[in-house]
């Protein structure tokens, strides 16, 4: 309580009571000298409230039509109990089946993991409003920029040659880009010996 009545959080993660929510948001707002609502994250990947098929199924339907509409529900959900930053969509070419995070992205081709990448930011129902005290939509995060682990291990290194950056793995994040998104967040692993969080650095 201290913390946020003091001003020294920005974000709170995973928490999804709404009534929390509320108490915390008015601590932002109301007690502190800025006044600045608190952002609330939570992974929201295939469904809030509403359970929808994993996003490697809703990609093998090849109809981002149905992706955007159901990351649109998702996010209306989400919203609705107060949380405004999705950490979805997963955007990496997934080509090694020991890698547990396949079920979280759009498969192997570089063409679908774009059209699906284009289609779940596009159903983000509104943008932040800072100069107010609410925001009517949902911060998307596309993740984990980028590249893919050796061996499926999130946490090991990688390396990939320049040619396969640019025509398997970078191709989603820019469809991500060109459609609007919010945020961007760093992979586990290193690639070519840089650490992700400077790879993220090194994009903006």
């Amino acid at each position: 309580m201290r913390p946020v009545a003091g001003g020294h959080v920005g974000s709170l993660l995973f928490v999804t009571d709404p009534a929390e929510i509320n108490r915390f948001q008015h601590l932002a707002v109301d007690k502190t000298r800025v006044h600045i609502p608190l952002i609330f994250g939570y992974d929201v990947i295939h469904g809030f409230r509403t359970i929808f098929p994993v996003p490697i199924a809703m990609a093998a339907s090849w109809d981002p039509a149905t992706v955007t509409t159901a990351q649109s529900i998702a996010a209306k959900e989400a919203r609705a109990v107060g949380i405004g930053w999705a950490f979805a969509p997963m955007l990496d070419i997934a080509r090694d089946p020991r890698w547990g995070r396949i079920v979280e992205g759009a498969g192997e081709d570089p063409y679908l993991g774009s059209a699906i990448a284009a289609a779940q930011v596009s159903r983000i129902p509104g943008r932040l409003h800072w100069r107010a005290r609410s925001y009517s939509g949902v911060h998307e995060t596309f993740r984990g920029f980028t590249g893919a682990a050796e061996g499926g291990r999130d946490y090991d290194a990688s390396y990939i040659p320049e040619s396969q950056m640019h025509n398997v793995y970078l191709p989603p994040f820019h469809a991500a880009v060109k459609a609007g998104i919010g945020s961007a967040m760093s992979a586990y692993m290193d690639l070519n010996d840089v650490p992700g969080d400077w790879q993220s650095l090194a994009a903006t």
